[in-house]
C-alpha cells in the first residue's frame, strides 16, 4: 500500500508541472516600433528647423572681420585681429548650446529614450548646423568683396563676408552635444529594467 501524494510533491507525468513563470515586461532591447521611428523623424525635423535660429544668432553675435581698400586692393584693417577665429568660436559655442538644449528637451519629453531618438538628435544636429551655416553666410555681408569695396569707396572700412573656416569640425558640435547629453541623462535618470525574479533563474536552466 502506497502513501498518498502530498501537496509538496509534483504529480507524476503531469506536463503542466512546473507551472510556467509569470510574464513580465520585456527588456530594453525590445524591437523598434513605428511610433518610435516617427518620434525620431520629428526630432530630426525640429532640430533642422531650429538651425535657422542658430544662423540668425551667429550673424548677430559673431565678431565682424573688417576690411579696407586703397582703390587697388582689399586688405584686413587689423591683420593681427582675432575676429575670424571669433566667428568660428561663436558658431561652435552656439551649436553646443543648441545641442545641449535639444538633448535635454528630448529626454524630458520621452525619458525612455531609444535608438530612433538618438539618431534623430544626431542627424537633426547636422542638418541644423548646415542650415545655420548657409543662412548665416546668406544674411551676412556680401561675398563679393571686390564689388563691396568699389561700392563703399577707398579708405572706407567695411565688413568681410561671414565664413566658417573650421566647417567640418563645427558641424559636429551640435550632434555631439545633443547625443552625449541625452545618453548621459538616460543612463542616470531613465527608467530601469525590471529586477530579475526567481522565475528568471529557473527559465535559464
Amino acid at each position: 500500500m502506497t502513501a498518498p501524494l502530498t501537496p509538496s510533491q509534483p504529480p507524476p507525468h503531469d506536463p503542466a508541472w512546473p507551472p510556467p513563470p509569470p510574464s513580465h515586461p520585456g527588456p530594453a532591447g525590445d524591437p523598434i516600433t513605428a511610433a518610435e521611428v516617427v518620434q525620431g523623424l520629428v526630432v530630426t525635423a525640429a532640430s533642422a528647423v531650429a538651425g535657422a535660429l542658430l544662423g540668425v544668432l551667429w550673424v548677430w553675435l559673431a565678431p565682424a572681420v573688417q576690411l579696407i581698400s586703397d582703390g587697388e586692393g582689399v586688405y584686413l584693417r587689423d591683420s593681427e585681429g582675432e575676429a575670424a577665429i571669433g566667428a568660428d568660436g561663436t558658431f561652435v559655442l552656439l551649436a553646443l548650446a543648441f545641442g545641449a538644449v535639444a538633448g535635454l528637451v528630448v529626454f524630458l519629453v520621452r525619458r525612455k529614450g531609444g535608438v530612433p531618438l538618438v539618431v534623430g538628435l544626431a542627424l537633426g544636429g547636422v542638418l541644423g548646423s548646415l542650415l545655420a551655416w548657409w543662412l548665416g553666410v546668406r544674411l551676412g555681408p556680401t561675398a563679393d568683396v571686390v564689388a563691396h569695396a568699389k561700392a563703399v569707396g577707398p579708405n572706407v572700412v567695411f565688413d568681410a563676408p561671414l565664413k566658417l573656416r573650421m566647417g567640418a569640425a563645427a558641424m559636429l558640435a551640435w550632434p555631439l552635444a545633443a547625443t552625449v547629453l541625452h545618453l548621459l541623462l538616460t543612463a542616470a535618470f531613465g527608467p530601469r529594467d525590471p529586477e530579475p525574479g526567481p522565475w528568471d533563474a529557473y527559465g535559464k536552466r
